[in-house]
Parts: structure tokens; C-alpha cells; sequence
């Protein structure tokens, strides 16, 4: 494959916003083929790559691999893989990077990870990298030029480092952060996706201040489509990621309806997708938690996309509201 950036500087030379989608490995065989199954219908409408996410603690490695293969394959979409550093010594970093290699996955998402199951504290492995940096800077220097190297960008700074009601902490954590992300940059990471976020105004001061501090490569937002009201809490709950209150406020009044709360989630993603394409954001990195309607909807709303009727009928509804629910 080819490199997601170079396609999105060609897609930002062109004017024209672009997107992709990012799923996540399903946890039984069925799961893995019904994704597949809605995978292709959904490359079917242009996005510039798709990535699949890594399980906590290199969990679902080989699931990854697996599935990273097959879309840049058979799907034959351009694919990039995370990977973190999570129980990763690096041989085995190496490994999957080989593997990448010989299946022709050319671009790496690269994270440090959350902590392994049960723990608190990220903690490296014996022999394994402490944080994304050291893993960008392994990925370099095993593999020179061969790999696109995204890295991830924390527009409210990272979970880890947010004093919740302190914000001149918060503050200083930020800025601390952000200088961790250029030097991921210099580094070689050649564009950033972001952790969702649903205040645009966050993410458009975010691009700023990268800009400030000169990271010039693409910032791409992160956009989660609130599709079930447990799943939006958890999520934020867990990302510490600051929601106006008008949202809380509306999802408070319809979250014993879950079809209210999905097309909510439609909506508010189109009004936030707007707002950014309006302040000059090239892209759109659609959250899809493995579901089409939401952000084949939001697309559909901007115009990035036309939907058609579905040819066939979908999967029963049950099934992709059970697999939603496990992933959250």
C-alpha cells in the first residue's frame, strides 16, 4: 500500500474534505465476517483509508493482523493498523511490523496503549517501550522510511494527566502534552488523528496552537457519533472529554429512547462535522464502533457522500446492537 498521508495531502491539494472510518476487531468469527460484510458496502463510498484498532493490552493482536490484511486485500481499502506498546516487548513490535510489511499494510497508528486489564498505572513491559514516542522512534529507525506513521492528539490533553476541577494543572498538562506531540513529529509521525472531543471550539483551538508551536502535518479530528446514551457516558466518562451542557441537557431528556439518541447523534455529528469543514478542517475521521447508519448518515447530511436505498436488506438489527454494546 501506499501512504495515508501522501493520499491526504493530495485529497487537501484538491479541496475537496475527505474521510475514513475506523473499526474495531469484533470478538467472535461471525462478528468478524458480519464486519466485513459492512465494511464493503462501506468503502464503497470513497474513504481515503480505514484503521482498526489494537485490543487493550494486544488482546486481539492477531485478530488485528488478521483483519488489517484482509482490508488492504480484499477489501482493498488503503488500511492502517494501530499498534501500541501495551505488553508489547519489541520483538514482538517487529513482528507485527514484518508481518505488516509482507501483507502490504503500509501505515501504523502509533499508540502507547491503556493499561493492561486490571491495572491502573501503564507500566512498560520488560524489554517493551514506555510511551508512543519510543515506538514512533523503533519504527523509524528498524524500518526507515517504509511505513506512514500517524500518531494520536489529545485536544484536551490526555486522560492520564487531566486534574479534574483544577484547571491551571489541566492547563500546564496540556501544553506539557502538546510539546510531547511535536517531538512525536520530529520523531516521524507525518499526521495526527484525535481523541473525540464535542466541543469544536476545543479542537480548532488544539489546531492552533500545534500550528503555534510549529507541528505543521495534518491534524485529522476524531468524531464520535453519540449512537447509545450507556456507551456516550462510558466513553466520556473514561476519555474525560468535556460535553457542553445543551448536549447533556437534550440526551437527558430522550435516553430511555434509543432511536431518539441515535438520530440525535446523527444531527449533533452533522452540526459539529459543518462547523469544522466551515473552519477549514480538510478531513473527517468517523469513530464508527463497527456501525454504518451514524456516520453514513452525517456524511450523507454534509453532502460527502449520496446514500443510496440498501440493495439488500441488512443485518437483522439485534446482532449489530449486541456487538455495539460489546464494544463500549
Amino acid at each position: 500500500g501506499g501512504k495515508v498521508c501522501d493520499r491526504i495531502k493530495a485529497a487537501e491539494a484538491s479541496g475537496k474534505p475527505f474521510f475514513s472510518f475506523e473499526y474495531f476487531p469484533p470478538r467472535t468469527p461471525e462478528g468478524v465476517e458480519n464486519l466485513f460484510q459492512r465494511m464493503k458496502r462501506m468503502v464503497q463510498h470513497g474513504p481515503v483509508f480505514c484503521d482498526i484498532t489494537w485490543g487493550a493490552g494486544g488482546s486481539t493482536a492477531d485478530v488485528t493482523m488478521g483483519i488489517a490484511d484482509r482490508m488492504q486485500n480484499e477489501v482493498g481499502v488503503e488500511t492502517m493498523m494501530h499498534l501500541t506498546c501495551t505488553n508489547m516487548p519489541s520483538e514482538k513490535v517487529d513482528e507485527a511490523l514484518v508481518a505488516c510489511k509482507e501483507k502490504g499494510v503500509s501505515n501504523i497508528l502509533a499508540l502507547r496503549g491503556d493499561p493492561p486489564k486490571g491495572q491502573d498505572k501503564f507500566v512498560a513491559v520488560e524489554g517493551g517501550f514506555a510511551c508512543a514516542l519510543d515506538l514512533v522512534k523503533f519504527i523509524r529507525s528498524k524500518h526507515n522510511d517504509d511505513f506512514g506513521i500517524c500518531v494520536a492528539g489529545y485536544p484536551e490533553a490526555h486522560p492520564d494527566v487531566i486534574v479534574e476541577g483544577d484547571k491551571e494543572a489541566t492547563e500546564k498538562a496540556y501544553w506539557s502534552d502538546l510539546e510531547y506531540l511535536k517531538q512525536k513529529v520530529e520523531a516521524g509521525a507525518e499526521m495526527i488523528i484525535t481523541q473525540l472531543f464535542y466541543d469544536t471550539d476545543i479542537f480548532l483551538k488544539f489546531v492552533k496552537d500545534c500550528r503555534k508551536m510549529g507541528i505543521t502535518v495534518p491534524i485529522i479530528p476524531g468524531i464520535m457519533p453519540i449512537q447509545t446514551y450507556g456507551g456516550f457516558k462510558r466513553m466520556t466518562g473514561f476519555c474525560k472529554t468535556y460535553v457542553p451542557q445543551t448536549i447533556l441537557d437534550t440526551l437527558e431528556g430522550i435516553k430511555e429512547d434509543d432511536a431518539a439518541v441515535k438520530a440525535y447523534g446523527i444531527e449533533l455529528g452533522t452540526q459539529m462535522c459543518r462547523k469544522l469543514l466551515d473552519a477549514g478542517t480538510p478531513g473527517l475521521h468517523m469513530y464508527s464502533l463497527n456501525l454504518e447508519k451514524a456516520v453514513l448518515g452525517i456524511l450523507g447530511n454534509l453532502g460527502m457522500v449520496t446514500l443510496e436505498a440498501p440493495e439488500k436488506p441488512l443485518a437483522p438489527p439485534q446482532e449489530e446492537k449486541k456487538e455495539a454494546v460489546a464494544a463500549v
